[in-house]
């Protein structure tokens, strides 16, 4: 079987030395480096890597100007490679948005040990981007949100409620499903596999261009009609009844599925406290993180789905939940809006 073929583009001499140092010896080949995109270019066209790992804030041009530039006109996968700060944040979620597959965050502080810290999962995020399908990243929707209606029956109960979970290529597909969603919808909760500090900016993002009030939950959050709270980056979020109300306890913890947030967690929640008044969704990701859950969601009375195979950028998540039974739909992603549109019109199940 070939090595993956990586480039990595990254202003820091140093930078581009160590990331070279740790794909090779985790078995990708890095067939190029450069400073900066206007070097890159040329490099790209002749040797076309298999993935390439992009900082995002560069001299001379900038990560998103690039990137929008390479997904045009020489479309591959692509991990970005980012410092946490505010700024380095936002321009990470922007370029998510214009197509990027992946992110791994570089520390401000500690940066040496980082870089060669085999286990600071860039490896692992440059070989799942390989398999990247990128027919399903597609061009962003530019349509404006959707019209409000007037508020129906199924709008006002405090009853129903949405639980959806994603990784790899998310941050794509659920703008995608959030802009076709109009404000009158139960509450949603979220879990997007992100570390610390990413699920604020992703947040802000969605709240601009959705009909949709999103935020980043914060501990105590009441989940009502017409808001989406996502789980904070490095905390699991649960969802628990007080009351005729829904909130959401946001806490520390261990790993789950190698994961905090944990799409798991979330869902084993939903499942105990809103049985059958759920309704449950497994998206694009790498891995089996939100099957379990899901099942559990399922089993406990919610209608359930997972993204199709087709629309999916990693096929992993839903895959699992759908070889574990889990599912009622398999749904391609321009048809989740609508499903749940339509499963959330009609009343929860009865008791068997």
């Amino acid at each position: 079987m070939c090595a993956v073929k990586a480039m990595i583009v990254d202003d820091s001499a140093v930078v581009r030395k160590h990331l070279t140092e740790l794909l090779t010896a985790g078995g990708v080949e890095v067939v190029a480096t450069a400073a900066d995109p206007l070097f890159a270019w040329p490099k790209l066209q002749s040797n076309p890597p298999d993935v390439l790992v992009l900082d995002v804030e560069m001299p001379r041009m900038d990560g998103i100007s690039f990137l929008r530039k390479l997904m045009a006109e020489h479309p591959l996968p692509v991990v970005m490679c980012s410092t946490l700060t505010e700024a380095g944040c936002e321009t990470t979620m922007q370029a998510l948005a214009a197509g990027a597959v992946g992110f791994v965050t570089k520390p401000k502080l500690g940066l040496k040990t980082f870089l060669e810290d085999r286990a600071n999962g860039l490896v692992e995020a440059v070989k799942a981007a390989a398999k990247a399908n990128l027919k399903a990243v597609g061009p962003r929707p530019t349509a404006p949100p959707p019209v409000l209606t007037a508020p129906t029956a199924m709008a006002e109960t405090t009853d129903r409620v949405i639980a959806i979970g994603l990784s790899t290529g998310g941050v794509q597909s659920l703008e995608v499903v959030l802009r076709q969603l109009p404000r009158t919808l139960p509450g949603i909760v979220v879990v997007q596999h992100m570390p610390e500090k990413f699920t604020a900016a992703f947040a802000s993002r969605l709240n601009n261009l959705c009909a949709l009030e999103v935020s980043e939950a914060r501990h105590g959050d009441r989940v009502i009609s017409g808001r989406v709270l996502i789980a904070p980056g490095g905390r699991h979020m649960r969802m628990k009844r007080s009351g005729a109300q829904y909130i959401v306890d946001v806490t520390d913890g261990p790993l789950i599925n190698h994961h905090r947030p944990s799409v798991d967690v979330l869902f084993k929640s939903v499942a105990q406290c809103a049985g059958r008044n759920a309704i449950g969704v497994i998206m694009t990701g790498m891995g089996d993180d939100g099957a379990r859950g899901l099942r559990d969601m399922h089993d406990a009375g919610a209608t359930t789905a997972a993204q199709d195979e087709a629309s999916c950028v990693v096929f992993g998540m839903p895959r699992e939940a759908i070889r574990m039974g889990a599912t009622d739909s398999v749904v391609p992603l321009n048809g989740i809006a609508p499903w749940l549109l339509e499963t959330a019109s009609r009343p929860a199940r009865q008791p068997a």
